[in-house]
């Protein structure tokens, strides 16, 4: 329950999602004790706060619970049960994940060695947390050969076309035309 409050206490716009596997968790009791440990902590009322615009998810299991946290895309995704490695392939959308019930979210951000500037508010489905890959240049390159123009030229003229770029259109064709007009007759 202490994974409900860490969050929490961040502020009071701050969200927390709950997403409960399979039967036989007592709802009640998860809340009575976050409820005892707000009360507690010194950040306690932004932590009530932020709780009382968070909620709980039930799943049938823990392929439908990773479903909705890939859709919800969360900053911070725990997964607190057994065995917890076996499901990160199935992750597709989180800031950053913490598996097992020994991997507490607050190592993440202050010993672990990831970084805690994370995507928030569902940008995890687009972004990934910052990391050297952010300062590093990237630079495509394309080549293709006489076949492979012939090949994907006419399709991408049409698409030029359709965009109204008529110089996009013509730096294909003339080209197509040239490898046209070099054929033996």
């Amino acid at each position: 329950c202490t994974l409900l409050n860490l969050q929490a206490e961040h502020g009071p716009d701050s969200q927390v999602v709950l997403v409960v596997a399979g039967d036989g968790v007592d709802i009640d009791a998860i809340q009575a004790e976050v409820s005892n440990q707000c009360a507690s902590l010194p950040r306690g009322e932004y932590a009530s706060k932020a709780l009382s615009h968070s909620f709980v998810v039930f799943a049938r299991d823990m392929v439908e619970a990773i479903s909705f946290s890939n859709l919800y895309a969360p900053e911070h995704l725990i997964i607190n049960v057994k065995d917890a490695e076996r499901w990160e392939g199935l992750i597709e959308n989180a800031g950053s994940v913490f598996l097992g019930q020994w991997t507490p979210e607050s190592v993440g951000d202050y010993a672990s060695g990831t970084n805690h500037v994370l995507p928030t508010y569902g940008y995890a489905r687009m972004y990934s947390g910052v990391s050297l890959n952010s300062f590093l240049k990237y630079i495509t390159v394309q080549s293709l050969t006489e076949e492979g123009l012939k090949n994907i030229g006419p399709h991408v003229a049409k698409m030029a076309e359709v965009e109204g770029l008529e110089a996009h259109k013509r730096a294909v064709t003339l080209r197509l035309q040239e490898i046209e007009a070099a054929l033996p007759a």
